[in-house]
């Protein structure tokens, strides 16, 4: 199989660089500086045992490519709220043999959130949810890094919307020689649904900084369990903590990188860059929506989504609100809810 990483960018760099590392066969598809990057230096990918640089094909999109291949898997890496575009480049791409990627190609979605398969399903046959389980980070065009130890991340995978099967296998078994643990699981939205909960702390980190003090801690608390109250009354099922710290362990332990800190998640990662825009939408807005279709109140994480928005489109600097005025915001939004 060829591995086609739409988005290589901190968890689709790593994941590709991580394939490549252990002989398979990867293409990298980036834009931008990061494209320039990739295509005249490699990917360098910095990692507990060193920087490894790996020379591999990469583009801007699938005419570069001619012909896709029928053993290609396309793993989507992107965030969310760039799936739609990605997925319509992509699922129109023909593949040898006749058909486009859309009716012949399986594409995992390698993302936070739920939202990013459900998506992929009204464009593409072939549909798997991986719940990522993977500390990186995009350290500047070219460069990205992985800093857990002895594993690289857990990736749990599975058919969406249930399910498992061969192909699911076939890509686990990959994973699991490039420094990944790869459970396979025919509920593999129950695991998503819980790193869900873990990912509402994502625009806390972006808007004010480590969650590490007592207030910022304590405000996580309360929006993970705003959380938590409307999957219990939509009836989505989730892992428990005791059952993720199970499985995790200590097979994902960060070590200091030389050359590449780690400043923070994915959204703080966004804010930091510039880019524009951020995930929180599909994140914290995940719950204002389910919220919304339930009846339960979730003012804590409309909150947090509007201020990661608009961090966002204003370009502010990420962590620069004081905890102290996002627990003032917090107290004021609960108020008015009652």
């Amino acid at each position: 199989m060829r591995y086609v990483i739409i988005g290589a960018g901190a968890v689709g760099g790593v994941i590709g660089g991580r394939l490549a590392g252990s002989g398979h066969e990867v293409v990298l598809v980036a834009r931008g500086a990061h494209f320039e990057a990739l295509r005249d230096h490699g990917l360098r990918l910095r990692v507990p045992e060193g920087e490894l640089t790996h020379r591999l094909p990469v583009v801007d999109g699938p005419a570069a490519l001619g012909e896709l291949r029928p053993d290609d898997v396309l793993v989507l890496a992107v965030k969310t709220q760039d799936s739609v575009a990605a997925l319509q480049t992509w699922g129109p791409a023909p593949v040898a043999g006749g058909g486009t990627a859309a009716e012949r190609l399986p594409v995992f979605c390698a993302q936070n959130g739920v939202e990013g398969q459900r998506i992929a399903l009204r464009l593409f046959r072939r549909v798997y949810g991986v719940c990522v389980w993977l500390p990186s980070t995009y350290v500047e065009p070219g460069v990205v890094s992985a800093a857990g130890s002895p594993l690289t991340g857990i990736l749990h995978l599975g058919r969406h919307p249930h399910g498992t099967d061969e192909t699911a296998r076939l890509v686990a078994a990959d994973l699991e020689k490039s420094h990944f643990e790869a459970p396979v699981v025919a509920d593999v939205a129950r695991w998503q649904y819980a790193k869900l909960l873990s990912n509402l702390g994502n625009a806390l980190e972006a808007v004010t900084g480590p969650v590490s003090d007592e207030d910022a801690l304590a405000l996580f608390r309360r929006v993970r369990a705003e959380g938590a109250a409307v999957l219990d009354a939509a009836g989505i099922a989730y892992a428990s903590t005791e059952e993720q710290q199970a499985v995790r362990g200590d097979k994902v332990t960060l070590v200091p990188l030389d050359g590449a800190p780690r400043g923070g998640g994915s959204s703080w990662q966004s804010l930091t860059r510039g880019t524009g825009t951020i995930e929180a939408d599909y994140l914290n807005g995940e719950i204002a929506l389910l919220g919304r279709l339930h009846g339960v109140p979730t003012p804590l994480n409309e909150l947090l989504q509007h201020l990661a928005d608009t961090f966002a489109r204003e370009r502010r600097a990420a962590g620069s609100m004081p905890v102290a005025e996002l627990m003032r915001l917090a107290d004021a939004a609960v108020v008015n809810t009652r």
